[in-house]
């Protein structure tokens, strides 16, 4: 995470009072806490004293008087993306990362966001531009800039956001034009706002539009005719991967590998030449059943140089 340990957490020194932890029970199910030495965590798998968490390197595995355990972990941007109140609808990590590079966002990098959101991409932002960088975000909705504040607060990133409300027709503060590194935009009619951060961008600066909708994405291509573009569709699948043992007969018939999965014990016919192989393991690996679909579509454009 950062590198100051005043501002925020990092994975280099143990858990304090007042710290913002993970509390990791397995990768579909974790919670965010705040430490305090006078209170419990309790889940399915016991109760969890802080007391035990303090002084304790992140990434501890805790255990309950059960028996069973959670581990702490840091608030990375990627534990946060998933820990995050779904206020909006969120960009995960498959997005997050792309953007990230296609913006050629490093640290010292000042970078401009409009569409908050609940944060997710922003703190991702942050610690791409930690520790001299500063990213500025914006959204029209007053009480989604003010939760978002907060947990930038309890992150710990904060001093390397600013966040504020603005409608899309304001653009963005004038004391920036041309010095923004890059742009990202998440807004329902990004075309109209495609000039006024063009304003912002330092000459060669690069502009990232996020859409949902394909409509929205010719829209803003018809705006950057001018400038180079590209589409891109992200699609994250994920798998899940056990061992498992199966029954398989491996031999050739015909000039193919016979291995069939098998439930009962198969007896090859007399005279064949196939090889018994009983409850063997095998790897297997099959889609995971919560693959989201379809996110949005991303504009990349550089400002033309003059």
């Amino acid at each position: 995470m950062l590198v100051d340990p005043t501002k925020g957490i990092s994975l280099t020194r143990c858990i304090r009072v007042g710290d913002l932890v993970v509390a990791y029970e397995r990768h579909d199910t974790m919670k965010a806490v705040k430490v305090c030495d006078s209170l419990v965590l309790q889940n399915r798998f016991g109760v969890f004293k802080h007391l035990d968490w303090i002084g304790n390197p992140f990434g501890t595995k805790v255990f309950s008087k059960k028996g069973r355990f959670v581990y702490i972990l840091a608030p990375t941007p990627e534990l946060w993306t998933l820990v995050l109140s779904q206020r909006t609808q969120i960009l995960y990590i498959a997005d997050i990362s792309f953007v990230i590079m296609y913006l050629e966002i490093v640290p010292g990098c000042l970078v401009f966001e409009s569409g908050t959101g609940i944060g997710s991409l922003t703190t991702s932002l942050s610690r791409a531009v930690a520790p001299t960088g500063h990213v500025c975000t914006f959204d029209f909705h007053e009480q989604r800039v003010a939760s978002a504040r907060e947990d930038f607060e309890r992150v710990g990133v904060s001093h390397l956001i600013t966040v504020g409300v603005r409608v899309q027709g304001e653009g963005f503060p004038d004391e920036f034009s041309g010095r923004a590194h890059s742009v990202f935009l998440d807004l329902s009619q990004p075309w109209l706002a495609i000039p006024l951060a063009g304003k912002m961008l330092k000459p060669d600066g690069i502009l990232c539009s996020f859409s949902p909708c394909i409509e929205q994405v010719q829209r803003s291509c018809e705006t950057l005719r001018s400038s180079f573009t590209g589409l891109v569709e992200v699609l994250l699948s994920t798998y899940e991967v056990r061992e498992e043992k199966i029954n398989c007969f491996q031999g050739y018939e015909g000039g193919s590998l016979v291995c069939p999965p098998c439930k009962k014990k198969q007896r090859p016919s007399e005279g064949s030449n196939v090889q018994k192989n009983l409850c063997s393991p095998v790897v297997m690996a099959r889609p995971s059943g919560e693959d989201r679909d379809h996110t949005g579509y991303m504009t990349f454009a550089r400002l033309r140089c003059l």
